[in-house]
């Protein structure tokens, strides 16, 4: 485990605890724009997807327009409209910083918009962690593996010396397909059942115990 070269970061539910924020936004859009408001656990299936594609699965009969109109609701109720507290995980700036002092090179591969990540990169102070970053709309949904092989081909990594670490299935289908080892987190979306359908080569409860296997 303390071997890889580079650790990948998913960021909502692994670094950051913004599901909740994630969910109410989406229903309080859902309600705006007159759709069915979705259960929390129907939203929370979608998170780590990129927005449209998320907005396409949750539900099913949405127009284009319709479509057209919820990407700004959403992002509205996210950014101003809802007021759920989104702070990192506990332990989380000391991994980050644990990491860097031990020469890892650093990732995120997120299902968030390029104007989303870079917003909460900088509330958080934690973009300086980070040699690269890739987002939605950049690149296909996860679980599509390109998001990894873009990042693996900048940093001049092989696929055997990175690891993921998300706290969704999309997360950790994305790393099989790029030929990526994971490593699934308890605190996000999906429990451990669900993220070990996915041959991790560990499941953890806790950042503390990330930074333990990942540095010893």
């Amino acid at each position: 485990m303390q071997n890889y070269k580079l650790v990948i970061f998913d960021w909502d539910g692994t670094l950051m605890d913004s599901v909740d924020r994630i969910v109410s936004s989406m229903q309080s859009a859902a309600k705006t724009v007159g759709l069915a408001i979705p259960p929390d656990n129907d939203v929370k299936q979608i998170i780590g997807l990129s927005l449209t594609t998320a907005l396409n699965t949750l539900f099913t009969s949405i127009t284009a327009k319709q479509i057209e109109v919820m990407l700004v609701q959403y992002k509205y109720e996210y950014l101003e409209g809802d007021n759920t507290p989104t702070p990192l995980f506990a332990n989380a700036t000391n991994l980050l910083t644990q990491l860097k002092q031990h020469n890892k090179l650093l990732a995120v591969a997120t299902g968030k918009g390029r104007e989303g990540l870079n917003r909460v990169l900088k509330v958080s102070d934690t973009s300086a962690f980070f040699n690269t970053t890739r987002c939605a709309g950049e690149m296909p949904s996860k679980p599509d593996p390109q998001m990894l092989h873009s990042i693996l081909d900048e940093l001049n990594i092989a696929p055997h010396e990175a690891i993921m670490i998300g706290d969704t299935s999309h997360d950790l289908k994305m790393a099989q397909n790029a030929g990526v080892d994971s490593i699934g987190v308890t605190f996000g979306v999906h429990d451990r059942e669900v993220l070990s359908r996915y041959q991790p080569k560990v499941v953890v409860d806790s950042l503390t115990e990330l930074q333990q296997l990942l540095l010893g």
